[in-house]
């Protein structure tokens, strides 16, 4: 065995210790008694575990050093004081750990062709930004982190590293947790999620920064946050005092805001606190100074994890249905489509308009009640429709020179004959990508896409960016889901989760539920012959289609639900 192997084996060794040793080394918070400040207690689980990484040993090789010292990157108390000591004095002043934390299956340390100079490569799971933004990457991954040695005293030590820790995914896991951030839609209507990985026993000043730094690239324009650009934390802190998270903020910013923008900055941070057993209530304060927000009913809270309506629609008998307490009914106030063969169809969740495809998937049609069904564009292989906020219906198919459109159409209102406001969306992050899925998010700002090129798909959630009439605009970069195949199909289940799957009338098809904590896909139960998913409120209203009927999802299997209709499909 060579040398690096030995060393490589001697990290695994003391990293396996310390995950046996978890148990006893794992300390219970100290919670100071009431009416005393208890900085940074807020969210600290009583099993909230403290790493005591192994200092640097004498005589060590290089490779032992890089190694031990990722290792100790697990020990984060005292601001890394273990980790700083395999570093000289002049990077160990300079090295800042929090910039970003990269997450990896497997690591070994290698020589470089320079004197001195050694790769550590790594086969990574996540990348965590500064801000607890996480990127999920799958297997293969691979970056390599350049370290320079030079002797200390006779002891080999780090003189240059990039900023930054690395550490294992199962101690990565057990160290940091993922939390929701909220911030509002543009009407702030809706509480909307933004997943970040903190530090288990820092996470109410991550989550406050992480606030005020605004929210995660997929999501910029498509939200908004009740704290201007620029405002910042008066202090390094922000401790809980009898159950109450003190917030200081510079005081301009803070002193000059309305009331009314107050009562939202003190409702986002105790949505974003609501993880905290700690946090009871927020106080907003100025340099220390309590700042009084006085709640006059003008501002109502805003929506959490909306709802959908019970009832779905389907298609039976060739025309469309109301599915609802597992009994088939005509849809209110639709006049009958049989004649157009519908299939895959939407029911608008703020009015009584549905739209619908073809049995091709080549035309798109919209009806309101009282009016005959209208189409509204025919193109080859269009996704099934999804109603929004506003009354948008939206649906993707090919556009020209090999684009690809996301369509949005506003059917509501418009009289039989007129023309129906439209918008075409070419995003290029979706060029030559055929899309087999277009969802939109509960409250209306995000949307669920599932593209294909190649035979490999990508599950994505974009932003989706409105002028102030709520007209759609754009969609934001996306972040990727990773899934363990490669669905066609998805549904939104609840605000950070959809469910995905590639539909088969054959074989057996296991649905899986994707979050976007970026964790691990959950693998539901395998049924025969899944060719559609639909998705109520939670986990445990998931429906699936197959030859014999629709199907629900019942603890670690499925029950049957009712026969003679397809394509089901719940409000949105």
């Amino acid at each position: 065995m060579s040398g690096a192997r030995k060393l490589t084996s001697l990290a695994a060794a003391l990293l396996a210790l310390v995950l046996l040793l978890l148990t006893s080394c794992a300390q219970i918070p100290r919670s100071g008694p009431v009416g005393k400040s208890n900085d940074e207690s807020a969210g600290k689980p009583n099993n909230a575990p403290v790493f005591f990484p192994v200092a640097p040993r004498a005589g060590a090789g290089p490779e032992s050093v890089i190694e031990d010292f990722y290792l100790a990157g697990s020990g984060y108390e005292d601001d890394y004081a273990v980790a700083r000591q395999y570093l000289t004095q002049a990077s160990s002043v300079k090295w800042k750990p929090d910039q970003r934390v990269l997450v990896f299956r497997s690591a070994r340390v290698v020589a470089t062709a320079v004197e001195n100079v050694f790769n550590y490569e790594l086969d990574l799971a996540y990348s965590v930004d500064a801000d607890g933004i996480a990127t999920q990457l799958p297997e293969g991954s691979k970056e390599s982190i350049p370290a320079t040695l030079t002797k200390v005293d006779g002891e080999w030590r780090i003189a240059d590293i990039p900023d930054g820790t690395a550490i294992p995914e199962e101690t990565f896991k057990v160290i940091y947790g993922a939390y929701p951030i909220y911030f509002y839609d543009p009407t702030f209507s809706y509480a909307v999620p933004d997943m970040r990985w903190f530090i288990k026993k820092k996470t109410v000043k991550s989550m406050t920064s992480a606030l005020l730094g605004g929210p995660a690239p997929y999501l910029k324009g498509a939200v908004v946050s009740a704290f201007p650009s620029g405002m910042k934390l008066a202090r390094e802190s922000v401790p809980v005092v009898s159950g109450a998270a003190q917030v200081d903020l510079s005081a301009k910013d803070l002193v000059d805001a309305s009331n009314e923008d107050r009562l939202r900055m003190q409702t986002q941070l105790a949505l974003t606190f609501r993880s905290q057993p700690d946090v009871i209530n927020v106080e907003l304060r100025a340099n220390q100074d309590l700042v009084r927000v006085e709640d006059n009913g003008s501002v109502l809270p805003p929506v959490r994890d909306k709802e959908v309506p019970a009832h779905q629609i389907a298609v039976s008998n060739n025309d469309l249905v109301r599915y609802e307490n597992n009994k088939l009914g005509p849809l209110p106030g639709i006049a009958s489509v049989s004649a157009l063969a519908p299939r895959l169809p939407a029911e608008s969740p703020v009015s009584q308009a549905a739209a619908f495809l073809s049995a091709d998937r080549s035309t798109l049609y919209s009806i309101v009640p009282g009016q005959p069904a209208r189409a509204l564009t025919t193109r080859t292989g269009l996704s099934g429709p999804s109603f929004g906020r506003y009354d948008w219906v939206w649906a993707a198919g090919p556009g020209g020179s090999g684009s690809t459109e996301v369509l949005a159409y506003r059917p509501t209102g418009v009289a039989e004959g007129a023309t129906v406001p439209a918008v075409r969306l070419t995003p290029s992050w979706l060029a030559g990508r055929h899309v087999t899925e277009f969802r939109i998010s509960r409250e209306g700002t995000r949307a669920l896409v599932i593209s294909e090129l190649n035979g490999k798909t990508r599950v994505q959630v974009t932003g989706i960016i409105r002028n102030g009439d709520g007209t759609p605009r754009d969609l934001t970069a996306p972040v990727t889901l990773l899934a363990a195949t490669d669905p066609d199909q998805g549904v939104w289940v609840n605000d950070t989760t959809v469910a995905v799957m590639k539909g088969s009338a054959n074989g057996n098809v296991t649905p899986e539920l994707l979050s976007l904590t970026s964790s691990a896909p959950q693998q539901l139960a395998p049924w025969a012959g899944l060719t559609r998913l639909s998705a109520g409120n939670g986990p445990a209203e998931i429906f699936g289609q197959s030859s014999d009927g629709i199907f629900q999802r019942l603890g670690n299997g499925w029950s049957q639900q009712v026969k003679g209709a397809i394509d089901p499909a719940f409000p949105g």
